[in-house]
């Protein structure tokens, strides 16, 4: 799915959920009323995954940004369907963490490919190998690099 196409999603059944985004929101519309929204079976799952998990307390997103990265990425990735780069994203987005490199992220591996002048994106390990020069501010480096990319991308 395309980044425009992911947003408008978003967007629109944000629109249509009693509330928006909430937990509560989600739960009242369940499994089918996000699929008859747009999200795929196994997303929506996910989502009501998450939305009954912090609903129950059992994850609390407010006590993520006390926790150490490695701490809130287990926590994160302990819920179905987040795996590291979702939680790498949280930490870095939601949370505004200065040194968290999101693992897996091809357009971060094609723009240091493009940086870099090499002949392939890296891999996964490669990448986090060449981020790791620029700890302790990898969010920054990602940030810079995605705009990178997008920038040179057609509309």
């Amino acid at each position: 799915m395309s980044l425009a196409s992911a947003a408008s999603l978003y967007r629109r059944v944000g629109r249509e959920l009693p509330g928006g985004w909430t937990p509560a929101a989600v739960l009242a519309v369940g499994t089918d009323g996000l699929r008859a929204r747009g999200l795929t079976r196994q997303k929506a799952s996910y989502v009501v995954g998450l939305a009954e998990r912090v609903e129950r307390g059992e994850l609390r997103l407010a006590a993520l940004g006390r926790m150490s990265d490695a701490d809130a990425i287990a926590a994160l990735t302990r819920v179905p369907g987040i795996g590291p780069w979702t939680a790498g994203i949280y930490l870095l987005m939601a949370l505004r963490r200065p040194d968290v490199w999101p693992p897996g992220d091809l357009a971060l591996h094609k723009a240091i490919a493009t940086l870099r002048g090499l002949p392939r994106a890296p891999s996964s390990p490669e990448a986090a190998e060449i981020a790791a020069r620029w700890a302790p501010y990898r969010a920054v480096a990602a940030r810079i690099l995605w705009h990178g990319y997008l920038g040179g991308r057609a509309p």
